[in-house]
Parts: C-alpha cells; structure tokens; sequence
C-alpha cells in the first residue's frame, strides 16, 4: 500500500476517533504532509512514538491542536517544541512555509526538526533553539502560538508575544490535560453571579466567562478539547544531555579539566549571553 493511502486511512481513523469530521483546512495538511519524513517506524499508527529521543505527538493530538488553532492563511505562527517537526510543516501547509516559527530548548530536536522539515520540502520553517518560556520576541507579534507542552499557565512572554486578536493553544493541566485555546478577552465586566461577557480575538463576542475559568487575567478560554497527555514545558538546564544537579555538573567539568582547570572555570556552563 503507498504512503497516499496509509495517509488516507489514518485520517479515516483520526475522524472516527475524534467523532466528527475534519475542518477543511486541517485536513488538508494532514492530507499533504508526508508524514513519513517525520516518523521511521509506523508513521501513520494513532498512537504517540520516540524518534531519536524526541517524542512524536499522537495524530489525534495533532489534529485537536490544528482545530483549536484555527490558523488562517498568513497568519504569523509561533510553534514552542519544535519535536520532530511535523506540527510545524501541517501549520505550514495552512499559513505558507515563512509564516511558521518554531523553537525548541533541546539542540538535538532542533537539528532534528529541521532536517525533517527541509527533507519534507519545508525548508523556508524557521527553526530556532530558544528557551520557550521566552518565546521569540524577534518576530513578534504572533497570530497564533502553539506550546506542545503541557503547561498549567502559558509563560508570560508568550502573551505578551500574542498579538491583539491573537490565539494561544496549549495543552492545559499537569497530570490530567485538556487542549485549551485562549485569547485576550478586551473587557470582562462580572455580575453579580459570578458571571460576565467577554469581548474576545478579532472583535467577536464569546460565551460567558466565569470566575472558574483557569485562563490567565486578561485572557478567555474559548475552547476546550481533549484529553491529552503532552510532557511538560522544560526550563534552562531541564533538557536532554544537561545534567541538573550543579554540583555534580561541575564535579564532573572539574575532573575533566584536571590540574589544568583554570580560575573560574566553574562559570563557562553559563550562557552569559541570555543574561546580559
């Protein structure tokens, strides 16, 4: 059976799990990307797989992220946890090659990532090692960002990175993870229930925010799907190949360096380049 029919079948079993069909544009970058680009072994089985030590998103992930999404044509896409890049080529597919910015705290994923995507024929996907609770100020504002990785919060810098009529799409929780979609919600007045209308994203009223919702201030969930099960957002020191205890880090760095370690040595881990 050829790729275009593995491909079919997959998105076949991705409308039955999900329990309704595919919004059009979504499916037609599932439909485009070659998946196998992204993933050696069984590239189109529903289920999540390790590819050169980076975990590959579950295909029903992917496609309750592109749905809660709702990226558009030229809209500026910010993607944190560039993974193995297939995320970002079916954004691609969506918002044209150049609209996508991905970023990834692992290097490893990084060179990963943009191997995969120029071998897929997305090589204009800019890739970038970033730490993503940072984000990428340099192209900001963005439309829409991503954050394949659970968090509780999206980072402060990610909404303030978010453009006015933006959306930020993230898997929601710890342990138990939802897929939320937010967005800025421009006047929140709350009644005396608890209860309030919200004016969200580009000017279009949504449904009624509550005190309970977990969307941070200024911000509305205006979707929920579910449920997922992403790792969490990494932090400077958490990636792969970092050893985090310090002083096992420098013990090690030392007995390397030996009688000839000079003065300070102890300070080169630093990247003083993010703190100056």
């Amino acid at each position: 059976m050829d790729e275009a029919a593995l491909r079919a079948d997959m998105i076949e079993g991705l409308e039955h799990q999900l329990g309704e069909p595919l919004g059009a544009a979504v499916l037609s970058a599932l439909q485009a990307v070659p998946r196998e680009a992204f993933v050696d072994d069984t590239p189109y089985a529903n289920d999540a797989s390790e590819e050169a030590g980076t975990r590959a998103l579950a295909p029903a992930t992917v496609a309750r992220m592109l749905t809660a999404l709702g990226a558009e044509d030229g809209d500026d896409v910010l993607v944190v946890g560039a993974g193995i890049g297939y995320t970002s080529a079916a954004i691609a597919e969506i918002v044209g090659a150049r609209h996508v910015h991905a970023i990834d705290i692992d290097r490893r994923a990084v060179h990963l990532a943009r191997s995969n995507l120029a071998d897929a024929g997305y090589g204009a996907v800019l890739v970038d090692h970033r730490d993503g609770a940072s984000g990428f100020p340099e192209y900001a504002p963005y439309d829409r960002i991503l954050v394949e990785a659970a968090v509780v919060t999206p980072p402060r810098a990610l909404r303030d990175q978010l453009g006015t009529d933006g959306r930020i799409v993230y898997p929601r929780g710890a342990a138990d993870q939802t897929i939320a979609a937010i967005e800025p919600a421009e006047d929140v007045s709350l009644d005396g229930d608890d209860e309030g209308t919200a004016e969200i994203g580009r000017g279009t009223p949504t449904d009624r925010r509550t005190t309970d919702d977990p969307a941070p201030d200024g911000f509305a969930t205006v979707e929920e799907a579910g449920p997922a099960r992403l790792r969490p957002m990494l932090v400077d020191g958490e990636q792969a190949g970092v050893e985090r205890n310090r002083t096992r880090r420098e013990d090690a760095e030392f007995a390397e360096r030996g009688y000839f370690a000079k003065t300070g040595w102890e300070q080169e881990w630093i990247d003083w380049d993010d703190r100056i």
